[in-house]
């Protein structure tokens, strides 16, 4: 397939969403064609700053932690997705979520205001909010 469509196919890629460069590698690859054309045109895409990791780890990070998921959660999730780890720490340390609260809100949303009753209940809210990406301390402060 020729380099124009290539070029076509991932700015239709990235007009409908973010993508990391690892994620356009693997569509484009899977649209068969060929990995050295891609790879070079995600690294003119990159220059052009029409891609950018930093972007998709932001709007990434606002969406997932809109939905009610953790700081842990989405460190994973950004990782499977090929972020570089020093780009996830840098986002997810300069953005502007309250992961206390969200933990609170989250628990409250999902539970209720009052506390559970026993510690079995406990148990359950903390593994919600555990596999939801909340850390222990998060977890703790939400039930004070």
């Amino acid at each position: 397939m020729s380099k124009q469509s290539l070029r076509e196919r991932a700015m239709n890629f990235l007009a409908r969403r973010e993508h990391s460069v690892d994620e356009l590698i693997t569509k484009l690859v899977k649209a068969e064609f060929d990995r050295d054309d891609v790879l070079t045109t995600i690294a003119r895409l990159t220059e052009q700053d029409l891609q950018s990791d930093q972007r998709f780890a932001e709007n990434y990070t606002r969406y997932r932690s809109n939905r009610g998921f953790g700081d842990q959660k989405i460190r994973q999730e950004l990782k499977e997705r090929g972020v570089a780890v020093e780009l996830i720490n840098d986002t997810l340390d300069n953005a502007d979520i309250d992961w206390f609260a969200l933990a609170t809100t989250v628990k409250c949303k999902r539970f209720g205001e009052q506390k559970p009753g026993d510690i079995k209940e406990r148990a359950k809210q903390q593994r919600f909010l555990h596999y939801r990406g909340f850390t222990h301390e998060q977890i703790n402060e939400s039930f004070r």
